[in-house]
């Protein structure tokens, strides 16, 4: 093409490159090897022909004639930095040589005007993902997956999908996982193959036990070079097999976008971890197939239990004098029927620890937490109880709720009634249709007991109680109870909170008391150190993606254990100006583990922790950091911390034996 036509890009200063050096440039997106040498400059196509190697990073050598040659720095094959031509006549011969104009001290390589992008296979499949409500990816863009990122660049780029490039892909997993459990809508998490991919798998089993949806894209080797032990090469497929509902090998001759419809469509409807392979070779093979969408995919939810075992609730229901309702995870989404039901009973209302906030502690009706991690008016309801109402809960052994009473379970998901244990009724279906569907019909049997008086009686036992223990802080750190109660003062009615794993857990179980429409996060069934601060990413990015919860603070809450798991994700809130106010009970120990060690009559061994100061450590990412010594620095520093316009961390020194 004539030198008038192409499009000259300046790439580097003459003095940047003196002589004997090569150095790699890049025009538009064209990678350039630019070589000095003998007074000339050269610029060549910077990929080696023999697995693309940075000519670029390589070096000039003499041969013993006194001529000029590019050595690849991989496998030490030889270019002539005015030919491109090679030596010895390799089967891949002749790189491509780029027109160079000196003006001003500037260097600029010519290239022709670039060409339309040309539709991939990946950028079919990213347009699905668009189609099916696939609002977020947190990802680490990189070699193996680089086709995909480009594809996912240019739907970020039209504002379709929002893209967080994390520091660590367990903290993408975790941040997707969390994503999910509040919103039931997958996102999706982004990696590299072998280790990249690896390392979600933590935050994907607690996907897959927790029932969130996930998409799992990970990158993978060429397709040429599988199973024979080439670089980064894993069989991803065995991987990921346990931990995916549906996990499938992107290849040449898969019908692209249906195979993503396929990935978002189980993850929808099992509320599960989806997972998909990308050959290195197969993201960028052209395509032209429209992309898919989930019109006439998808039926509706709502499952309206059986007549019959209405029928049969009712009159359980009817005949009790004290029953009370415990409400699982399952249940979120049915809050203001169960509610509604409950003030119907006069029935106190406890919620597993998952669910803990589904009914707001400020609520006449309501009773805590159940469970080790509960209150002592939760067991007391419990032990009381003539029937219980089981709604969404899977009767987890941490939960306790008791076996020998008489038990109505509902739920959704059929494999969970009656899965540990039988119960007097198991009724399958939608818990918010289960209660709208016996409304009418229960009523408080005559010489049905008032649980409401004795609830607020019993509230202002523990409250007492709570008050008692705050006085017993000495000078070795500030009481949990203190920080939560704080806490619950100040958290927004509408705060979603994360919380991490270990005593800070159990303590906000305890003491923390919900109000408004809060909503609590955590890891369940895996029970995962290092979920609170990566969950809060999550959290944030559905205030950004789904009106439902525009403008709600978030709020998380580790030991130094669990934040010291995903520290660096901090400055990823920074970058993206995370409204998260993160609470940290830095004990310098990891205070559940010795505790346990305690209970079982082990010595105390290899606990204990060597912590930085967390708020200068918040401070020096670009945050907002705050240490608290003392109970009366609290309330100020939490008011503080809540104002800020992006990421906070309060550290708390508490003591580890005031839980």
């Amino acid at each position: 093409m004539a030198e008038e036509k192409l499009d000259w890009i300046k790439v580097a200063r003459v003095n940047e490159l003196p002589e004997g050096r090569v150095k790699t440039v890049t025009a538009r997106t064209t990678s350039i090897c630019l070589s000095h040498f003998d007074g000339q400059f050269s610029a060549m196509d910077n990929h080696c022909p023999h697995q693309n190697g940075p000519l670029g990073e390589g070096s000039i050598e003499k041969g013993v004639d006194g001529k000029c040659w590019i050595r690849c720095p991989w496998h030490g094959w030889d270019f002539d930095p005015l030919t491109g031509r090679s030596p010895g006549g390799h089967e891949d011969s002749g790189q491509e040589i780029y027109p160079i104009k000196i003006e001003d001290g500037e260097i600029s390589v010519g290239l022709e005007p670039e060409p339309p992008h040309e539709r991939t296979v990946t950028d079919e499949m990213a347009e699905t993902m668009v189609n099916w409500g696939v609002k977020r990816v947190f990802g680490m863009v990189g070699h193996s997956n680089l086709g995909l990122s480009d594809a996912l660049r240019l739907r970020a780029m039209d504002g379709e999908i929002g893209y967080i490039g994390i520091r660590h892909e367990g903290a993408g997993a975790f941040a997707a996982s969390a994503y999910g459990k509040l919103t039931g809508q997958p996102a999706a998490c982004l990696t590299i193959a072998g280790p990249g991919a690896t390392n979600l798998l933590t935050g994907l089993w607690d996907a897959h036990v927790d029932r969130a949806p996930v998409l799992a894209l990970t990158g993978q080797v060429q397709t040429q070079v599988f199973g024979p032990g080439a670089f980064q090469d894993i069989d991803l497929a065995a991987a990921f097999d346990a931990v995916a509902h549906f996990s499938q090998t992107v290849l040449p001759t898969s019908k692209h976008g249906e195979l993503m419809s396929l990935a978002c469509k189980n993850a929808l409807d099992h509320q599960h971890v989806s997972h998909l392979i990308f050959p290195d070779d197969v993201q960028t093979l052209p395509s032209e197939v429209p992309a898919k969408t989930p019109l006439g995919r998808m039926g509706g939810s709502s499952v309206i239990p059986d007549g019959a075992d209405q029928a049969a609730a009712v009159k359980l229901i009817n005949a009790a004098k004290r029953p009370i309702i415990i409400v699982g995870h399952g249940a979120h989404g049915a809050r203001e029927q169960i509610i509604a039901l409950a003030e119907r009973l006069g029935a106190p209302v406890m919620t597993t620890f998952k669910a803990k906030g589904l009914i707001p502690d400020t609520h006449p009706n309501a009773g805590g937490v159940l469970g080790r991690s509960g209150t002592p008016i939760a067991s007391w309801f419990m032990n009381e109880a003539d029937l219980i109402l089981a709604l969404g809960s899977s009767f987890a052994n941490h939960t306790g709720i008791e076996p020998s009473k008489p038990i109505i379970q509902v739920d959704f998901d059929r494999s969970q009634l009656g899965k540990f244990h039988a119960v007097e009724l198991p009724v399958w279906g939608e818990i918010g249709a289960f209660c709208e569907a016996i409304s009418s019909s229960v009523e408080r049997a005559r010489d049905a007991v008032d649980q409401i008086t004795e609830l607020a009686d019993r509230w202002g036992m523990w409250r007492d109680e709570k008050t008692r223990r705050i006085s017993e802080e000495a000078d070795s750190g500030v009481h949990s109870a203190s920080i939560f109660a704080a806490l619950s003062e100040f958290a927004p009615e509408d705060a979603i909170i994360a919380v991490d794993v270990g005593n800070n857990t159990y303590s906000f179980g305890r003491y923390f008391e919900t109000k408004g429409t809060q909503r609590v996060l955590m890891s369940g069934y895996l029970g995962s150190i290092g979920f609170g601060f990566p969950a809060a990413m999550g959290a944030w990015a559905a205030t950004q993606d789904f009106e439902a919860f525009r403008g709600r603070k978030v709020i998380s809450i580790s030991g130094d254990g669990g934040f010291g798991q995903y520290p660096m994700d901090f400055t990823t809130a920074v970058k993206h100006g995370m409204d998260i106010t993160h609470v940290l009970l830095h004990n310098g120990q990891l205070g559940k583990i010795t505790k346990e060690q305690k209970a079982g009559e082990w010595l105390v061994w290899e606990t204990e922790l060597h912590n930085p100061s967390f708020a200068a450590f918040a401070k020096l990412c670009g945050g907002h950091g705050q240490r608290v010594t003392k109970s009366d620095q609290l309330r100020d520093a939490l008011q503080a911390a809540l104002t800020v316009e992006g990421p906070a961390l309060v550290e708390v020194m508490a003591d580890a034996e005031l839980i």
